[in-house]
């Protein structure tokens, strides 16, 4: 499960647009984030998805990606134009299908390698579509995970929600704010829809002669929507934008407040073993019957300004025991850091670094999470300072710096949290399921 959402003019501080998202996917769904140069391509080339192989377009845009490693699409990243996307699974009454076609996060990595406005991002992925489908599997070990998808597309001057079930789709301009959260939350107001949506609905007896057609009343799953708790999460995020832009004197959201709402876990104290649903905008796995797959594994936030897009990524999972770091579009937008992740621990990995400081804190939260919050945010907020005033030629410099900086800290961080007694264990279940997680992953904490 996810959380995706983007916040325009007037209620950001500074004029810009400003988009976050936490991919949240299975514990050991190890996340690359990764930089691929602009290319052309000769005609008749075509290109490799995670199941199916569609023609390429003569040239592609540079793009940052945040990728599960064991697919081609990508969960969320942005272009060289200052387009970015994020998806969320959502669930459906249209037939999932489990065929190789194209899953959501192939249709956001080629509508970022093929579009130039958010707009057209949605154009793109909405003929990708019509001619090859959504379908296949889209889980690490859970090979019965299919899902429908939606996206927000966003860039410099607007953003667009698009939401899918099935072949069909509505999309709608946002104005403010928007946030989606593994549900449809398009209803009778949109801008556009699938020429059959309305007949489709009436056909199958979920559109009554003489109401109003909904496309989220009329395609909604309740059962997968519900149990997915998306709804409190939708409602959660929504509600810390609007707070953190009051308390600001209106118009006052900023990165700072993007990176507070993704590491939100609606309670000061909180302790990841005692609740059932994956209902925390930061969430955490915890258990194989309702947490398996809503570890958030990966975080970015874009800053879109007309003049520079920056971009603050985690590159690892649970964004409350990692740190955001910035990445600016360039000649080399991102550091060495490490192998590509996959499915086993490899010190070297960025990502897998990282995860022996998050699972050490797991064993004690309250605790261990405290140790080290205040060193943390420090860090952050120098990082912050100087990336607004940094100059062009300088931005790749300093991203490396932070990269190099985090990592420093990530071993300090796990050595003063190992070096604590977990005094308040979490529960039974709770520790099973990881202790499984880590054994299959050759993590030792």
């Amino acid at each position: 499960m996810c959380d995706t959402f983007v916040v325009l003019p007037p209620f950001t501080a500074d004029g810009s647009i400003i988009f976050g998202k936490n991919s949240d996917r299975e514990p050991n769904e190890a996340q690359a984030l990764e930089y691929h140069p602009a290319r052309a391509y000769p005609a008749g080339q075509t290109v490799k998805c995670t199941y199916l192989e569609i023609p390429q377009v003569r040239e592609t845009h540079a793009v940052l990606l945040g990728r599960p490693f064991w697919m081609w699409g990508a969960e969320m990243g942005a272009n060289e134009k200052g387009v970015v996307i994020g998806n969320e699974a959502v669930f459906t009454k249209m037939p999932r299908d489990r065929k190789g076609r194209l899953i959501g996060m192939d249709l956001l990595r080629l509508a970022l390698e093929r579009a130039d406005t958010a707009e057209q991002a949605v154009e793109t992925i909405v003929q990708l579509l019509s001619d090859y489908g959504q379908g296949g599997i889209c889980g690490l070990d859970d090979k019965r995970m299919t899902y429908h998808n939606s996206f927000i597309c966003a860039d410099p001057k607007e953003a667009w929600v698009l939401e899918t079930a099935g072949p069909l789709w509505v999309t709608r301009e946002v104005v403010g704010v928007a946030s989606i959260s593994n549900g449809l939350t398009i209803g009778e107001e949109f801008d556009a829809c699938h020429p059959d949506a309305i007949h489709t609905a009436k056909q199958k007896g979920w559109l009554k002669s003489g109401e109003t057609f909904d496309f989220s009343k009329c395609f909604s799953d309740w059962f997968y929507t519900t149990f997915s708790a998306c709804g409190k999460r939708q409602s959660r995020s929504f509600g810390l934008i609007r707070e953190e832009e009051t308390q600001k004197g209106g118009g006052g959201f900023d990165v700072p407040a993007a990176l507070h709402v993704l590491r939100d876990h609606q309670e000061d104290v909180y302790h990841p073993d005692r609740h059932l649903l994956g209902d925390r905008i930061c969430a955490h796995a915890a258990n194989s019957l309702a947490r398996n797959a809503t570890q958030s594994t990966g975080s970015l936030v874009a800053h879109l300004k007309p003049e520079v897009h920056a971009y603050w990524a985690t590159g690892t999972s649970a964004p409350c025991t990692g740190i955001f770091k910035p990445v600016w579009f360039g000649s080399s937008p991102l550091p060495d850091i490490g192998p590509v992740p996959e499915g086993t621990f490899h010190p070297d990995s960025l990502w897998w670094h990282h995860e022996r400081l998050h699972r050490s804190v797991l064993l004690d939260y309250p605790a261990r999470i405290d140790a080290y919050r205040q060193d943390r945010d420090a860090l952050e907020g120098e990082f912050l300072e100087k990336a607004g005033q940094v100059k062009s030629e300088e931005r790749s410099e300093l991203s490396e710096r932070a990269f190099a900086q985090a990592r420093e800290a990530t071993d300090r961080w796990t050595e003063r949290v190992q070096g604590l007694p977990a005094e308040r264990r979490p529960g039974w279940i709770y520790r099973r399921f990881w202790n499984r997680r880590n054994r299959r992953a050759g993590i030792e904490i």
